[in-house]
């Protein structure tokens, strides 16, 4: 498995843990009704969870099965631009309710936008037909 995958998969799984222990502690505020202030990391809960975890675990996994031709996986460092990319969105995503301005999740919003297209612009040379030259 490429060193790229293997980080990209590794830090898809701390999304995962912190986004599961921020939604534990959202469900236990919610059934003791003690401290409602917690419900302000729901924002960083779901973004966790859905870009960087899922997403980002899309994005290894594709980097590492995507074909390669010609013994090369495309534009690694549009790759490793992908993936820095995208974990910058998801941190400034999910601390933007804390910085009490709409400018970080905007920006967050389109660094995430940027991660997926610059990972679309890496893995497109490596899609093909069935039985296309490659």
């Amino acid at each position: 498995m490429p060193r790229l995958a293997v980080l990209t998969v590794r830090a898809s799984f701390i999304h995962l843990i912190i986004g599961t222990s921020l939604g534990a502690f959202l469900l236990t505020t919610k059934a003791t009704g003690l401290w409602p202030v917690v419900w302000a990391w729901l924002p960083a809960h779901v973004e966790t969870m859905l870009v960087g975890w899922l997403v980002q675990f899309a994005l290894g996994v594709a980097f590492w099965i995507l074909p390669r031709f010609g013994g090369q996986r495309g534009s690694v460092p549009l790759a490793w631009l992908a993936i820095v990319l995208l974990n910058a969105g998801v941190v400034l995503s999910g601390l933007a309710p804390y910085l009490r301005a709409s400018q970080p999740a905007l920006a967050g919003r389109l660094l995430s936008l940027a991660a997926i297209g610059a990972f679309a612009l890496h893995a497109w040379p490596r899609i093909k037909a069935p039985g296309a030259p490659g």
